[in-house]
C-alpha cells in the first residue's frame, strides 16, 4: 500500500468494458508528511474517494484485486481513505 492525494477526475467517452461503472482518480503519490514525490497517474476507485483527499493505493498486479472474482483492467486502484485527525497530528 502506498500514500496519495487525490487531484482529480477522468472523463472518458470510450474505455475498456471492464471499465463501465467504475470512476477513474488522478491521484498523486506523496511521502509520509504529504509532500508529492512523483508524478501524477490515473487509479480506479474502489471506495467512493473525492478531490482532496488523501488515500491508500495498490498498484500492478494487485491493482485488479479490489473487484475479484470480476475481471477490471486496472494496475492501480484506490483503496482506502486516511483519516486526516492521524495523518496531520502534528509530532509534539
Amino acid at each position: 500500500m502506498r500514500l496519495a492525494t487525490v487531484v482529480g477526475t477522468v472523463t472518458s467517452t470510450v474505455k475498456d468494458p471492464s471499465l463501465d461503472g467504475h470512476k477513474l482518480l488522478l491521484i498523486r503519490p506523496i511521502d509520509h508528511q504529504g509532500k508529492f514525490k512523483e508524478p501524477i497517474f490515473v487509479a480506479v476507485d474502489s471506495i467512493g474517494a473525492g478531490i482532496g483527499e488523501r488515500v491508500f493505493y495498490v498498484a500492478n498486479k494487485e491493482g485488479s484485486y479490489p473487484w475479484y472474482p470480476e475481471l477490471v483492467s486496472s494496475d492501480c486502484a484506490i483503496i482506502g481513505i486516511m483519516d486526516p485527525q492521524n495523518f496531520d497530528r502534528t509530532v509534539q
